[in-house]
């Protein structure tokens, strides 16, 4: 359904979307009564804390969440005492809950487990995020940084950093004739950082495949040992174009099977086989129930621009 949709927005020509445009025009109108409401009537929620909202204006992947994992590490390398919220989305998650390691991605979410596994930030998940905000004030946090939370109005906000993905498929409308959430002029001073980027015309980050890890016994493989020459990459994440692109480069007889983003694992969802099965970090915080020994994980790094650097120590 996913890939349908996509071909839709982006392999079509563009004047086939017409018949859509009067749709995507009472969505703005939607959006825009909902924005009105919650700027100028509703008694927004100012935290204590500093908050720090990052998101994006497209539906789908643009790397929130890793820009997310390093702006907290980066911070804690700062010295800065952080916490980050996450919607727990596709959980059962309701109210406020810490993630540990007991924790499980069907509970808390699958971003929630990953966040915590990946920085030293105190992790809290909940489908509401002012409740989430209060949970965490009673603590010394110098910032609370909320990943995806962009549309979530009824909150107050320092700042704002939105994502977008560099040279995505040219596509501006507003949904449904396009993947627009919302227009650019909803965020007049927000911060724009371009994912998949890593020149210092504009802040950005670079986001590649750094190491292969077992998941059994956490030996280390680098991206083009041998031993995954023939291998199976399953995924459900927002966007695999670029991650199948770059393992391609290395294994030419990889094979790959895509869910729909955080899609809930079973057992039969993965091959039987006794090739190496390469997975994300993401996906792997649903997978490792299943104690599966030819599993391995594709672990990435963030590359930030000097121009977003610069950005974030002005913090």
């Amino acid at each position: 359904m996913r890939n349908i949709i996509f071909i839709i927005w982006y392999k079509i020509p563009k004047l086939f979307l017409i018949p859509l445009l009067p749709f995507s025009l009472i969505f703005l109108v939607i959006i825009l009564v909902r924005k009105y409401i919650f700027i100028n009537l509703l008694l927004r929620y100012t935290s204590k804390n500093k908050l720090i909202i990052i998101g994006n204006l497209n539906v789908g992947g643009a790397g929130k969440t890793p820009f997310t994992i390093w702006l907290a590490n980066y911070l804690h390398a700062k010295e800065k005492n952080i916490a980050i919220i996450s919607s727990g989305y596709k959980s059962n998650v309701n109210s406020p809950v810490e993630i540990n390691h007991l924790s499980k991605a069907d509970d808390v979410g699958d971003e929630a487990l990953l966040l915590q596994a990946k920085t030293n930030s105190v992790v809290v998940s909940s489908n509401n995020r002012v409740k989430s905000t209060k949970y965490l004030e009673d603590r010394d946090f110098e910032y609370i940084i909320h990943d995806d939370g962009l549309q979530h109005y009824y909150l107050n906000r320092n700042y704002e950093f939105v994502i977008t993905k560099y040279k995505s498929p040219t596509n501006n409308y507003l949904l449904p004739c396009g993947p627009l959430r919302e227009p650019k002029f909803f965020h007049p001073d927000a911060t724009f950082i371009l994912s998949n980027y890593y020149d210092n015309e504009y802040p950005g980050f670079y986001t590649k495949l750094s190491q292969i890890r077992s998941s059994i016994d956490n030996e280390v493989f680098a991206l083009n040992d041998n031993k995954f020459t023939k291998c199976h990459l399953v995924t459900a994440i927002a966007d695999d174009t670029d991650l199948k692109q770059e393992l391609m480069s290395y294994h030419k007889n990889m094979e790959s099977l895509s869910f729909a983003d955080h899609h809930k694992f079973i057992l039969k969802d993965i091959p039987v086989t006794t090739e190496p099965i390469l997975v994300t970090e993401k996906d792997f915080t649903k997978l490792k129930v299943f104690n599966i020994k030819n599993i391995y994980i594709l672990e990435q790094s963030v590359f930030p621009n000097d121009k977003l650097i610069k950005i974030i120590e002005k913090l």
